[in-house]
């Protein structure tokens, strides 16, 4: 008989783990408890990079099994985001779940839509280790820290693939225009895997621009890479406009849209990670290699190679100067937000090109 509930110290604290014989990845038969002392096992490297953020829970507490999926949009419209007979598998938690020990904190943040909640703030690995409990695979922190939530203090170059392409295009845009880049601006660049097929790069700034102007530094740094390898990487918004190239997506900078952290947990049956790394090991790297059964014997032996991310951050001058420059000398304005958020100040027309009867 499967046991109720177990309890792993982590740090001073006891974290009950629930059902922890509950098979998550059928595939390789990996349980709760297994997902729970990975989180545990890189738990420095986790809250470095979860630490003090509002965070932003992706739960999957049925597992990753064959035909499970997300929530949808409708599916929150209908109330039916969450576990249950006709209902979604997986739900981002953007809320402090009810029941929460009392110490789990919290961030107050604030929506484009002018809601706000309080979101989960993780301040010791246990808050980790109990959000695996619920069935987080992913955690999605916000690019703020708790004291100051509307100023990013992490610029996150988003390397996405697009359909005929892959992992290795990705890798060649980041060692090539994008690193080139980075060292013409004075950054320092730290690099992981996706989880999936992209490649994230992530800057710490100083946090003194709001979210727009961020964003804004993002579109500047992608148009820049397309200039110097336009047939290898877009910043088009629009699906059919991209081709087979690498994205650049610079509204991962925009408010309320996270980018899965470094350790997180991806929902695929193999179980992946999303796996800092050195510059010198993406050549090749293979993300397929990372996962809940391989990282904490790579994390012990290599330690969080993300360690020395908070040691120096850097001004957005440069970058803002080049999207004026892009405005100025090449007409290149503002491009589309998601299709959440409100209308924003400069934005161009929200419609996808083959929709819109004004250009026919």
């Amino acid at each position: 008989m499967a046991s109720p509930f177990i309890e792993i110290p982590v740090g001073d604290r006891l974290v009950k783990v629930t059902n922890p014989d509950k098979v998550y990845f059928p595939e390789h038969g990996y349980t709760k408890r297994q997902l729970v002392e990975y989180y545990v096992a890189v738990g420095e490297g986790i809250l470095r990079a979860t630490r003090n953020r509002p965070t932003t829970l992706e739960r999957w507490p049925a597992g990753v099994f064959e035909g499970a999926r997300m929530a949808t949009r409708e599916d929150y419209a209908r109330g039916q985001a969450g576990m249950g007979a006709g209902k979604s598998d997986a739900f981002y938690q953007k809320r402090i779940p009810k029941g929460a020990p009392d110490w789990v904190q919290t961030a107050r943040i604030a929506f484009p839509s002018g809601r706000s909640a309080d979101e989960v703030c993780p301040t010791e690995v246990a808050v980790i280790a109990w959000a695996a409990n619920l069935g987080t695979l992913t955690f999605h922190p916000w690019p703020v820290r708790k004291g100051d939530v509307d100023h990013p203090d992490e610029l996150r170059i988003d390397l996405d693939p697009q359909p005929g392409t892959d992992f290795s295009d990705a890798v060649r845009v980041a060692l090539g225009p994008a690193r080139d880049l980075l060292s013409e601006l004075g950054y320092t660049g730290h690099v992981k895997t996706s989880g999936k097929g992209g490649v994230h790069i992530y800057v710490r700034i100083e946090p003194r621009w709001t979210f727009t102007a961020v964003r804004r530094a993002a579109l500047a740094f992608g148009r820049e890479v397309e200039r110097r390898v336009p047939a290898e990487v877009t910043t088009r918004w629009w699906k059919e406009e991209r081709g087979e190239q690498v994205f650049i997506d610079f509204n991962q900078n925009a408010r309320d849209r996270t980018i899965a952290s470094a350790y997180s947990v991806r929902p695929a049956p193999h179980a992946p990670v999303s796996a800092p790394l050195t510059w010198d090991e993406l050549p090749d790297a293979d993300p397929h290699d990372f996962t809940i059964a391989t990282m904490p014997a790579r994390f012990a032996k290599l330690g969080d190679l993300h360690a020395s991310i908070d040691d120096e951050s850097f001004s957005l001058d440069a970058l803002l100067e080049l999207a004026d420059r892009d405005e100025q000398d090449h007409g290149l304005g503002d491009m589309p937000y998601p299709p959440n958020y409100p209308k924003m100040p400069g934005e161009p027309k929200r419609v996808q090109p083959s929709k819109d009867t004004d250009n026919q």
